[in-house]
């Protein structure tokens, strides 16, 4: 669940709120025609990208970072064109369209389609990788993991709605334009350092003269690397543009500018202003849980888990058999073992008592989906590290799915026998 709460919102937060600036500065400047306008493309850009999502998933046809070359390179132009439009016919509220009005509305709309169609894709394929363990679409692996993706969709869309009628209220009217030419500013660098991933072995005629840190690939590779390595950094920026507008409209909403001739009128501007705060503070509340997610979550969800310590056992090797003691593993929890072969092999392997039950889940620590990632307990359930997927303990020594690889074992004299040869058997999975 939460792996795609914080993936879904991490791969969209920028293009929602870039296309959310863009639709109010057209609405503004332009009135009906450029909500229409802006409407459609998005349109477009959402069935465009199902489109690409159907091929994606079903043919080899589209290689992303090649792909993804043009797209930025589309980007990067209308970021230019922009840019000037904006500085030209972006002044004032509600002019009559003019032939420059015109293309700047399309510019705008045909950059959100794109951006659209360059971040929607992905996530569109998110739920058809979700495991399922064989148990269906509804089953509770499946339900679980579809949960985070609607979740960080519903929060992103609400987002919007708020950015947008906070985007609408904020005055100068000069302040908003800015403020989008930032944004887009901030993703062309972005962009920029992207674009020639794929040339970049057929881009030596571009070094500059002077190389810095990456050598092999002078300036260019250097602005690779930095769009690679802080790629969040971009992400911050247009949530700060986010937060600021927010920050900007709240204060425009402590304050009675206008004149008034009654009480009533009065009561309406501080109405007003009360709406314009509540506005602002739901932008926040929403930046701050977007935060949260692609911080503390992200963190949460993605650190390495670190398995159980092996634990002790005693080696009969005339018998070539391992005795655990059943005292030691009755306590319902995950317990490890390890050894280690004439091959410096370690093989390890899980030993669970079934809830209810005399019997034991027993199996290596490994299994045929994830290879020998191994299992940990979390609040008395046992997990994949590697898929994150809960084992049932009552299947656990049973073969299929993600389930550990069963390996046998008797129950003799108050312990649990493993013959050496099975173990040594289990060599293959730890290599």
């Amino acid at each position: 669940m939460f792996k795609y709460l914080w993936m879904v919102t991490q791969d969209l937060f920028l293009a929602v709120t870039l296309t959310t600036l863009i639709h109010i500065l057209l609405s503004r400047l332009f009135g009906h025609r450029g909500r229409i306008i802006h409407g459609i493309s998005l349109g477009v850009g959402v069935l465009a990208s199902v489109a690409l999502a159907i091929v994606k998933y079903n043919t080899n046809l589209i290689i992303s970072s090649h792909w993804n070359h043009y797209i930025y390179a589309v980007l990067l132009a209308l970021t230019l064109l922009i840019l000037l439009l904006t500085i030209l016919f972006g002044r004032k509220e509600n002019r009559k369209t003019t032939a420059g009005g015109t293309l700047l509305s399309l510019a705008g709309a045909l950059y959100s389609a794109t951006l659209i169609f360059y971040s929607l894709p992905g996530v569109l394929l998110y739920p058809f990788s979700f495991n399922t363990m064989g148990q269906g679409y509804l089953s509770s692996y499946y339900l679980v993991r579809m949960a985070g993706w609607l979740g960080a969709l519903i929060l992103l869309l609400i987002y919007s709605r708020l950015l947008s009628r906070c985007a609408l209220y904020i005055k100068p009217y000069g302040l908003l334009p800015v403020l989008l030419n930032t944004g887009l500013v901030t993703f062309a660098v972005y962009c920029f350092g992207r674009f020639f991933v794929p040339w970049v072995n057929r881009a030596k005629w571009l070094k500059w003269p002077v190389k810095y840190t990456n050598a092999a690939y002078g300036w260019i590779g250097d602005w690779m690397m930095f769009t690679a390595n802080f790629s969040m950094l971009f992400i911050w920026v247009m949530a700060g543009i986010a937060v600021l507008l927010a920050v900007l409209l709240f204060r425009q909403g402590t304050i009675i500018k206008e004149p008034y001739d009654n009480p009533a009128q009065h009561r309406k501007l501080k109405a007003r202003n009360r709406h314009w705060r509540r506005v602002a503070a739901g932008v926040l509340v929403c930046a701050a849980l977007c935060t949260v997610i692609m911080t503390v979550v992200k963190t949460n969800d993605t650190k390495q888990v670190e398995l159980s310590a092996p634990e002790s056992y005693t080696v009969d090797q005339e018998a070539g058999v391992i005795l655990v003691p059943i005292e030691n593993v009755s306590d319902g929890h995950l317990h490890r073992f390890e050894y280690k072969t004439e091959k410096n092999i370690n093989v390890r392997w899980i030993v669970v008592k079934k809830p209810g039950s005399a019997s034991f889940g027993v199996g290596l620590d490994a299994c045929e989906v994830c290879g020998n990632a191994g299992y940990f307990e979390r609040s008395g359930q046992i997990i994949c590290k590697r898929c994150d997927v809960v084992m049932n303990i009552n299947t656990i020594g049973f073969k299929g799915g993600c389930n550990p690889i069963p390996m046998p074992y008797e129950v003799k004299d108050g312990n649990l026998v493993f013959k050496l040869s099975d173990i040594i058997a289990g060599e293959k999975e730890f290599r």
